[in-house]
């Protein structure tokens, strides 16, 4: 059964970084908070957490931000990979199997996910 895209109650965005690219990352997420106030900014986790294996922040936002904010970061991402991913309640295949990516695709430990 195919899935509805009705059942996407949002959209996270990992900026993934390192030393070098960090000023990126930095410029990259001002540019957010400046364009897009209703985008959740996370933390900075500048050592992998969770199932990701670079040091990364997460933009939370809501469906109706994804025709906008998507090609903004595609325009804007400086050569950074990032993980785009909707939330559909199911994890583990939200990082998996619903997950675009920008630029290189790095390893993810899902295992830490639930189902």
């Amino acid at each position: 059964m195919l899935a509805a895209p009705d059942t996407i109650t949002g959209w996270h965005a990992h900026i993934y970084y390192d030393p070098a690219s960090r000023p990126a990352a930095e410029r990259l997420r001002e540019a957010i908070a400046q364009a897009y106030p209703e985008a959740v900014l996370g933390r900075w986790h500048d050592v992998p957490v969770g199932p990701h294996s670079r040091a990364m922040y997460q933009v939370a936002f809501p469906p109706a931000l994804f025709p906008t904010l998507a090609p903004f970061l595609a325009l804007n991402r400086e050569g950074l990979s990032i993980l785009l991913h909707p939330e559909t309640g199911r994890q583990r295949l939200d990082h998996e199997q619903h997950a675009l990516w920008m630029g290189d695709r790095l390893a993810l430990d899902t295992a830490t996910l639930p189902d």
